[in-house]
């Protein structure tokens, strides 16, 4: 039976080099966009399946799976959440409704998505659920705090869940990606102008001198061990496959050593070490 994958955020991308690359490796692809231009030109220009989800908007999300699931006959092996984007700014300047928006984007969705799909991989007694966190899901950097937040609540959610589906079939899978060319900036820029005062801000200048020239590509510059959309997609296409699938699957070395530094390091030079970036 051709296996099958449910994938979000595909206009761009990590969702949308996953969706290519399942699709040539024989897999039926169901491709989500939150734009329903989007999904028109994935679906006209690549033949994948197509479906609308917007993680904001919970009747989406459930009339999405729907659609899904009569694609594929009523099976989903693997479900890849990943659409997300983050509010780049101090603490001290995201708006408690910013904070809101970004979990319901980046947390709320997702777990709603997830209960819709779990039950369809209980009946067949596998599949995959595999959550796109980040090294920023174990390790906090100054101005992604909102970012962090949802991603350590991502990890949180999905540690306790890998141990619940003990025995069930189904897996719980964290992909842990370092600096990755998307366009997550660009959305990140959006997201700043619309949440944040930054002219009355105390950290005035750091946004006007380092921040807002990364975030409007003016000054973009290349992170550190960054790689492309694809090495994302190979560590799905891991998780997707091995037979015993990794709880994590960490991606650049970035995050390794990150991940390293966070182990061995005390906390003083942890900080030291983020505070530089």
């Amino acid at each position: 039976m051709r296996r099958s994958i449910l994938i979000t955020g595909c206009s761009s991308g990590i969702g949308f080099d996953c969706a290519l690359k399942f699709q040539q490796r024989g897999w039926q692809v169901i491709a989500s966009c939150r734009n329903a231009e989007d999904a028109k030109f994935l679906k006209n220009t690549y033949g994948l399946d197509i479906v609308c989800i917007d993680y904001e908007k919970p009747a989406t999300i459930e009339n999405g799976f729907k659609e899904a699931l009569a694609l594929t006959g009523g099976r989903l092996d693997v479900l890849f959440n990943n659409g997300a984007f983050a509010i780049l700014a101090a603490v001290e300047d995201v708006p408690t409704d910013a904070l809101r928006a970004i979990f319901e984007a980046n947390f709320f969705g997702w777990h709603t998505l997830t209960r819709l799909a779990l039950p369809v991989m209980f009946a067949q007694k596998s599949g995959r659920i595999i959550q796109n966190s980040s090294v920023l899901g174990f390790a906090a950097m100054r101005f992604r705090g909102a970012y962090v937040a949802s991603k350590f609540a991502l990890e949180g959610l999905t540690d306790t869940l890998r141990l619940e589906l003990d025995g069930s079939g189904v897996h719980a899978i964290l992909i842990e990606p370092g600096p990755i060319r998307t366009k997550i900036r660009e959305n990140a820029f959006l997201q700043f102008n619309k949440w944040i005062n930054w002219q009355e801000a105390r950290q005035k200048s750091t946004y006007q001198n380092k921040l807002i020239p990364r975030l409007s590509m003016e000054n973009p510059g290349k992170d550190l061990f960054e790689l492309p959309a694809a090495s994302v997609s190979e560590a799905v296409w891991k998780a997707s496959t091995a037979k015993k699938p990794r709880a994590r699957y960490r991606v650049t070395w970035a995050t390794t050593l990150m991940m390293l530094t966070k182990r061995l390091a005390p906390t003083w030079l942890a900080d030291n070490i983020s505070k530089r970036h």
